[in-house]
């Protein structure tokens, strides 16, 4: 008999055997068996790779992944579904284009009167709306107007439009900036679509996406503020970056109105803190908040002890703080001398008054985003993803599993349902119902740990009940990290310091503009002409925040 089957035949309603031992016995069968399981298949993982890798010694290739004729069924770990199932989320209704079309030029056509009978008359015209594009050039000799003063022995001369600059029209610019930022092309399908219109050279096209951009390196810098002002919480994320080959991490922030990219060698918390700070120069405090903070990151009370006696309002700069540290803390290690510089900046961080301190983090589980915030919000669908990774392969078990998660997205349901009409009493209610929920024994060892780990995160999770407006999940900053790896996989890494931060300053405007519902290509040719038609993107969140 062939595995699958004996596991099916594993199927026991263990509610039908009345003695205890019996059904004891059975239920450590079942773990038995999922423990060995599991272990098998991690052993054959590891057997697979110590063969490949033997193999590359070797001079060799290892196993080829060669994908099977016949679809197999992924196992997909996202919550998307129940996510969505339990968000209620309406149908979207097909918009009528026809009334968002902009009507160029009308046409009229006229029938051959040769194919009318004699008694034919005009009744009304049939209305078609037929959309198209022109792709032409716009080439101008511009004629600047040259005078000269005897006097004062000068040349004066006309200067040209707003807009145009060097040897290439605002318009060139724009096509070239959003293919690359908005439509994820590569530079070489740019410049072949580019060439065949106009003449221009692979390194001008660089010049153009990287170079004399200072107004949106700015406009990113007003927006990342005005967004960090605009509510009370953050969502944050990361995903990996290459720059010249080597790995890099790119942090998203943002909230509903706006989206900020930063591409940076670290994911510790002095980086994010520096990306929070937006430029801001990065100081030390040593004051009662640090002391709570070294206790959470567990440095040893010796040193504690010794800080106390530094303890002031002062605010010191890096240079300043570690030669205290050298000076009063001899022997200090690495470690714990980054764990109180963390604790210094974070203190230092917020004690800000003239620059916008973010309250509330809504992130994964990740340590680098903890203590940052004086509060944090854990992402119910990144918890729930950990259940859908258990697989077990007793049908029991998997019963079980798949009880358990109905119950955890009906409860989940229940928090949506609260952020419509939040009272207290409905917060106690929904906290003592997670008590509940997450102190559930199944008797499946994996299952039951799972449980327990989110009843840790009660705290984190449940911070909905004392900030209804925050949300439940960090999706928001997880698909502002998937257009990051869109443009990664076309264009696999940026080359230079300048190139990384173009990129990010042209995601985090492309993004914020999808938030604002800003048409970019409009945009950023409003910017590049120096129409200035738009207003600033800051100015579009402020308006927003205003506006609810």
């Amino acid at each position: 008999m062939k595995q699958k089957d004996l596991l099916e035949n594993l199927d026991i309603d263990l509610k039908c055997i009345a003695d205890k031992k019996i059904k004891a016995t059975i239920l450590l069968l079942f773990s038995r068996v999922e423990d060995l399981s599991s272990t098998v298949h991690k052993q054959q993982q590891e057997i697979q790779r110590l063969r490949d890798e033997n193999n590359r010694l070797k001079g060799e290739q290892g196993k080829p992944n060669i994908k099977p004729n016949k679809k197999k069924l992924s196992i997909d770990f996202s919550s998307e579904k129940e996510r969505k199932k339990a968000d209620n989320l309406p149908k979207r209704k097909r918009d009528t284009k026809k009334d968002k079309i902009k009507i160029d030029r009308k046409e009229k056509c006229k029938i051959n009167r040769t194919m009318l009978p004699p008694d034919a008359i005009f009744s009304r015209y049939a209305t078609v709306v037929v959309q198209d594009l022109k792709i032409v050039t716009d080439n101008i000799e511009f004629q600047k107007e040259v005078w000269y003063s005897p006097s004062q022995n000068r040349t004066y001369m006309a200067d040209l439009p707003p807009g145009y600059k060097k040897e290439y029209g605002p318009g060139v610019k724009t096509i070239a900036i959003n293919m690359k930022n908005a439509c994820n092309m590569s530079e070489p399908k740019i410049l072949e679509f580019l060439r065949s219109k106009i003449y221009i050279s692979a390194g001008t096209l660089s010049n153009i996406l990287i170079k004399d951009i200072g107004q949106f390196h700015k406009e990113k810098e007003e927006l990342f503020r005005a967004g960090l002002e605009s509510t009370d919480h953050q969502q944050i994320d990361d995903t990996s970056a290459r720059v010249n080959g080597e790995n890099h991490n790119t942090q998203v922030i943002g909230n509903q109105f706006y989206t900020a990219y930063f591409t940076v060698e670290k994911k510790n918390r002095l980086t994010i803190l520096k990306i929070l700070l937006g430029g801001k120069e990065l100081k030390y405090c040593i004051n009662n908040e640090t002391f709570t903070l070294l206790k959470q990151l567990r440095v040893a009370r010796k040193y504690i002890k010794e800080l106390k006696k530094l303890e002031s309002d002062k605010e010191f700069g890096k240079q300043e703080v570690e030669a205290l540290l050298s000076e009063h803390l001899h022997g200090l290690k690495k470690r714990p001398r980054d764990r109180i510089l963390d604790a210094a900046v974070i203190s230092y961080y917020h004690t800000l008054t003239d620059y916008p301190v973010v309250k509330i983090f809504m992130c994964d589980d990740a340590p680098q985003f903890k203590l940052l915030t004086k509060e944090l919000a854990l992402c119910w669908v990144h918890d729930g993803r950990h259940y859908k990774k258990l697989q077990p392969v007793v049908p029991y078990y998997a019963k079980l599993l798949a009880d358990f998660r109905s119950r955890f997205w009906d409860y989940y349901h229940k928090l949506l349902d609260y952020k419509l009409c939040p009272t207290n009493e409905k917060a106690k209610k929904l906290s003592d119902e997670f008590d509940k929920l997450f102190l559930t024994k199944t008797g499946y060892r994996e299952l039951d740990d799972r449980i327990s780990k989110t009843k840790a995160k009660k705290e984190y999770l449940l911070l909905v009940l004392k900030y209804p407006n925050i949300p439940l999940h960090n999706n928001a900053s997880e698909l502002g990290a998937r257009a990051a790896v869109r443009k990664r996989d076309v264009s696999l890494h940026t080359i230079t310091k300048e190139g990384t931060k173009a990129n990010d300053t042209f995601l985090t405007i492309t993004e914020t503009c999808k938030k604002l519902g800003v048409d970019v290509y409009d945009y950023i040719f409003d910017r590049i002409s120096e129409v200035f038609k738009f207003p600033s993107l800051a100015e579009m969140i402020r308006t927003k925040v205003v506006g609810g």
